[in-house]
């Protein structure tokens, strides 16, 4: 068997060429090895919603704020999905939620730069 980096660029090359079911069979793979596999939870989400399916969209991203809170990003991609699905309130508070954990970072690295 392929080890878990050959199998993310694979996944994700078909990610990258718009094929959005393979890729998403090819990170369901790679999550049923590793569940925690941050990189395939986060492209998962982006190929859920390219083909479409914003429910698994939005369940994948929650997943992604799950594995990895203190990263704005992962805040930023479940407010996406939320906005394209309709559900401002929700998209609005994963919004919030990211610029809080930015500045929450700059202060740090302020701080530990005035250090």
């Amino acid at each position: 068997m392929a080890d878990m980096q050959e199998m993310y660029d694979r996944a994700y090359d078909f990610l990258c060429d718009g094929n959005t079911e393979e890729a998403i069979a090819a990170y369901q793979a790679i999550l049923a090895v590793d569940p925690n596999y941050v990189e395939a939870v986060h492209d998962l989400a982006h190929a859920y919603a390219d083909a479409g399916n914003l429910e698994n969209a939005i369940a994948t991203a929650n997943r992604l704020t799950e594995l990895t809170p203190e990263d704005p990003m992962s805040f930023t991609v479940l407010s996406r999905f939320y906005q394209q699905h309709d559900m401002v309130p929700e998209a609005e508070a994963a919004a919030a939620k990211a610029r809080m954990l930015d500045w929450k970072r700059q202060l740090l690295e302020k701080k530990q730069a005035k250090a």
